[in-house]
């Protein structure tokens, strides 16, 4: 880690605890938070902390005009953003200008979030009042030549809003330029970073803050290895402490699969410090994946004591009467998460999958379309939209959504079965068989892939293949407890395999492992018996 190699730790404490102090001035609680709690994690010495800046104290026009700054912060922290944006309008101070322009926003999103009446109801959904942004933006240009770092962050997330996707980078990239240390801003950046070769031509300076940046796109981007070593050596720095940076660590497993671990980064993590619920939708993820009911009964439990109307607790308690098949109730709660936050898109995949148990496919449609919509870089929309249309026996449209998927996947063996599963519905077999080969070559962990091919194999009277695939696939399982018919059906190919070329011994030990599933008892009997004759009339 070169750019953290010559930091000196206490430098760093001091830096995030001053722009800690800078963003709590303007109001930007999440970069405050962020940045206080990454300070904490780091060691203290004896040196004495320079928590705040002079800056200020020597900002003659920000002294003249604070007690108007003091009276528009109260209001915006009473949430009254109108009247704070109403006071604040004839200040000068760059603070103060900023506050305005921010309390205009935070206005315009509070009557976004009162709009959104009904999760399902597109119409209600969608309106915006575009002007007020409109507004806001044409003021923000007026200003341009006075802006600071907070100022065109601002500039760039009202930019965003209105979908001016290029406008709104440039502007973030000048807020990161002016002021590497503040989170906020790199955050927005890393949201409008749609693949690798955007990400390499962004125009951001060689701080040590671009590692957290780097990290976090990569893992927005389904890069979880490459995000997982980066946070690794973050952490081996000397933010080994930060629990922002241990919970990634944890999501970056939970998106390898990599539940065990996963699971004891979370324990760790929640141990330490009970009241945090940031990334617990995840961990409750995990317990609903492992089926850990008892637990996850344990934590929906806890999170309504810590903050029941909370979005993260909503997901928990979600997932929690999912698991115990009250799809109605889970509805409820995945609903109310996104009354909280209509952009949350872990929430809207998850009511997908409610309606898809209900067998309420159209609204299951609508939820994922909603998902894809909010971040059509995430793949659970496209994949959800896959599964649906597959259960409504129209494989085309399955074909173009799990494509999509896969593209942001392209090294998930699920991505590929179930376009391999499609390709071989709509009978283009070639096409089937390379994407249940590349599956396998990925690391088909349950073996699905692999005996997917055997049978395509055998479809298509490659017979070696076919018996290479099957064997992979029972050697693969020896020591698993799981029946299938998969599993019957491939003893009994390759006992009949076997026996076709003479191989007595082989055929004879797959005849008997298919004796031991109830699918294949019968015929397993019936090839003992045929083994039986044709060794003894060759002996």
């Amino acid at each position: 880690m070169s750019l953290f190699s010559s930091l000196s730790l206490q430098h760093v404490k001091n830096e995030m605890l001053e722009i800690s102090t800078q963003c709590s001035l303007r109001g930007l609680v999440q970069s405050m938070k962020w940045s206080a709690e990454l300070a904490a994690a780091l060691p203290s010495s004896d040196e004495n902390l320079e928590i705040m800046s002079n800056e200020l104290n020597k900002d003659k026009l920000f002294l003249k005009e604070y007690d108007k700054y003091c009276l528009g912060k109260g209001y915006f922290d009473c949430k009254e953003f109108s009247r704070a944006s109403l006071y604040l309008k004839d200040c000068k101070s760059k603070l103060c200008q900023f506050l305005y322009f921010y309390s205009r926003y935070m206005e315009y999103e509070k009557k976004k979030k009162y709009q959104f009446v009904d999760v399902l109801d597109e119409k209600a959904a969608e309106k915006q009042d575009w002007q007020e942004l409109i507004d806001l933006r044409d003021d923000l240009k007026k200003n341009e030549d006075n802006l600071d770092s907070y100022g065109f962050y601002l500039y760039g997330i009202v930019l965003k809003n209105l979908d001016l996707t290029k406008e709104a980078i440039e502007n973030l990239e000048c807020s990161i330029q002016m002021e590497p240390l503040f989170w906020a801003a790199w955050q927005e950046l890393s949201t409008l970073c749609k693949d690798r070769q955007m990400l390499k031509e962004l125009k951001v300076p060689k701080h040590w803050m671009s590692e957290f940046f780097y990290s976090s796109v990569e893992l927005e981007l389904h890069m979880a290895e490459e995000a997982l070593t980066r946070y690794q050596d973050i952490s081996a720095a000397g933010f080994n402490g930060s629990s922002y940076v241990n919970s990634q660590i944890a999501i970056c497993l939970y998106n390898l699969r990599d539940f065990d671990n996963s699971v004891e980064y979370f324990r760790e993590l929640y141990d330490a410090d009970p009241e945090m619920l940031e990334h617990i939708d995840v961990y409750s993820n995990i317990l609903y994946i492992q089926e850990d009911r008892p637990e996850l009964s344990h934590l929906a439990h806890h999170v309504c004591k810590v903050d029941k109307y909370r979005t993260e607790s909503c997901v928990v308690i979600g997932n929690y009467y999912s698991l115990r098949g009250d799809h109605d109730k889970a509805v409820m709660y995945f609903k109310q998460a996104l009354r909280l936050n209509s952009n949350y898109v872990a929430a809207w995949t998850l009511l997908g999958h409610e309606y898809v148990e209900l067998k309420n496919t159209s609204a299951a449609i609508l939820s994922y379309r909603k998902a894809t919509g909010v971040n059509p870089h995430d793949f659970r929309g496209w994949y959800g939209l896959g599964q649906t249309y597959e259960l409504l026996n129209m494989p085309f449209y399955s074909l173009c959504y799990f494509k999509e998927a896969q593209k942001l996947r392209p090294n998930d063996p699920r991505m590929l079965i179930a376009l391999g599963d499609t390709y071989n519905t709509i009978e283009n077999l070639n096409e089937a068989k390379k994407c249940f080969l590349r599956a396998v070559r990925l690391g088909d962990s349950e073996g699905q892939a692999i005996v997917k091919l055997g049978r395509l194999q055998e479809q298509c009277n490659e017979m070696e293949e076919a018996a290479l695939s099957y064997t992979k696939y029972i050697k693969r399982l020896e020591n698993s407890v799981h029946i299938s018919e998969d599993i019957a059906h491939a003893c009994l190919f390759l006992a009949r395999h076997h026996l076709d070329l003479k191989q007595y011994d082989e055929a004879t030990t797959y005849a008997r492992k298919a004796m031991e599933y109830t699918e294949s008892r019968d015929e397993g009997k019936t090839l003992m018996f045929e083994i039986s004759q044709m060794s003894s009339s060759v002996k």
